[in-house]
């Protein structure tokens, strides 16, 4: 959430909606925008995996996005894979800062369909090979 928050100045001026983890920090900072909750825990968790699809597909059908970008969440597999069936919808997934030589298990499974993977260290360049390293958003 702090990453994509922190690019304010992109998506400030465009249509959106977030999904995202129904905790305290997430309704504070998102106050007055569009929010559909998902659901959490969501780490290795088929239970979590298949109920995040149920929402994915329901908001994405609502929805209809052209773009889709992610920071790092498990809550992106089923949103990236049925954003780009639903609608052909454009992926941007950003991998999380705390990576610097090791992949995330969500990053290593949107990987293969995204249109921009962006990474923060040049060593994950070697587990990601067309990333696009644009360095730390921090």
């Amino acid at each position: 959430m702090t990453h994509l928050y922190m690019l304010k100045p992109f998506w400030s001026v465009r249509d959106r909606f977030w999904v995202t983890f129904d905790k305290e920090d997430a309704r504070s900072l998102l106050k007055g925008e569009r929010v559909y909750p998902c659901y959490f825990p969501t780490n290795r968790s088929l239970k979590a995996l298949l109920i995040n699809i149920g929402i994915a597909w329901k908001v994405l059908r609502r929805e209809k996005p052209d773009l889709i970008i992610s920071s790092g969440a498990a809550v992106a597999v089923p949103f990236f894979y049925l954003g780009k069936l639903l609608g052909g919808a454009k992926l941007i997934y950003i991998e999380v800062f705390d990576r610097i030589d090791k992949p995330t298990m969500s990053g290593k499974l949107v990987y293969p369909i995204t249109d921009k993977f962006i990474v923060q260290w040049e060593e994950l360049k070697k587990v990601y090979p067309k990333a696009v390293n644009l360095g730390s958003i921090f």
